[in-house]
């Protein structure tokens, strides 16, 4: 005799809600368990990017000391050092480093740099020439005296803002302090990168800032070596004399006032301005690329920069560091 067992629906119903549950029980499991699996491999990502980052800093302070040092050798021993307008290029175990040695006297001086030298440098970086001309204004007014001591229109708008302030209608200590001048932005003043699409694949390309053509330090020469061309263009040098000047130092950099002298007697009396080298003003910036653990070179790069002062033997001092950028 068979013997049947027949559920009744509210048990079936029963069972099917029981599985049902732990099927729900388990997608969310699964969709935490994914959840946490992201935020791991995200926060590892993340600390490896500051672990290379950290790393990189420390690199280039060390290659900029290495670079200090070469310089005094060199002053020293009365011999050249370094090769103009070449980087030196310096491979630790822990990474590689790119160190530019960069004159002061390869900017043009905000401070005494007449109006029209500062317009056409804001034109040759690409400004329109209306918003030139009124940040020449602005540069002029924070620079020159107030008339009558009384506040000028640019104190004015400089009041309303917030915090207010007032320009200090003295000369600039630092460069960074054009970032407080009306029109100022930090893109015109730091540089950008551009996607140049000329290229296959495309490529970022970097677009110089005010910062790198500018600084309180510079006197009226120009190292041939090292001036960008938009400073080339803001003291007077025709377009096609401040292309050839480029062209030149990437073929064949200049080495000696000899070559200097017989390029400047073609360009009239604005070569006059041009030397190699700086006097005791340096911004050495160091640009460092970590390596990882299997050896090859990381995706990251992190630059540092100083601006040293080199000081006379009978000083008794080595050096000066002005001002140190971890950031350079």
């Amino acid at each position: 005799m068979s013997t049947w067992i027949i559920k009744s629906p509210r048990g079936a119903r029963q069972s099917g809600g029981a599985l049902l549950a732990v099927l729900w029980l388990s997608a969310a499991l699964g969709a935490i368990a994914f959840t946490v699996a992201g935020t791991v491999r995200g926060e590892v990502d993340r600390a490896s990017t500051a672990s290379d980052d950290t790393r990189a800093y420390f690199l280039a302070s060390g290659a900029i000391q290495r670079a200090t040092l070469w310089i005094l050798w060199g002053r020293w021993n009365s011999g050249a050092y370094y090769q103009p307008g070449i980087p030196l290029n310096y491979q630790f175990p822990g990474g590689n480093v790119k160190v530019e040695v960069i004159p002061e006297s390869s900017k043009l001086n905000i401070n005494f740099a007449p109006p029209a030298e500062i317009f056409r440098l804001l034109t040759a970086l690409s400004v329109p020439a209306d918003r030139a001309q009124a940040l020449t204004e602005a540069i002029i007014d924070w620079r020159s005296a107030a008339p009558g001591n009384e506040p000028t229109p640019f104190d004015m708008f400089y009041l309303q803002q917030t915090p207010s302030f007032v320009a200090t209608h003295a000369s600039f200590i630092e460069v960074e302090d054009l970032l407080a001048v009306r029109g100022m932005t930090p893109e015109l003043f730091y540089g950008t990168w551009d996607r140049d699409e000329s290229v296959q694949p495309a490529r970022l390309v970097q677009r110089l800032g005010l910062r790198d053509c500018i600084s309180t330090y510079s006197s009226g020469s120009l190292d041939v070596n090292t001036t960008p061309l938009p400073v080339l263009l803001a003291v007077g040098f025709p377009p096609d004399v401040a292309a050839a000047i480029v062209e030149q130092r990437m073929q064949h950099p200049f080495t000696s006032g000899a070559m200097v002298r017989a390029f400047a007697a073609n360009v009239g009396p604005l070569g006059g301005r041009l030397m190699i080298g700086g006097m005791s003003m340096f911004t050495i910036r160091a640009t460092a690329q970590p390596r990882t653990a299997n050896g090859s070179l990381s995706d990251l790069k992190r630059s540092v920069s100083a601006l040293i002062k080199f000081m006379p033997p009978e000083s008794g001092v080595l050096l000066n560091i002005v001002r140190w950028y971890d950031r350079g």
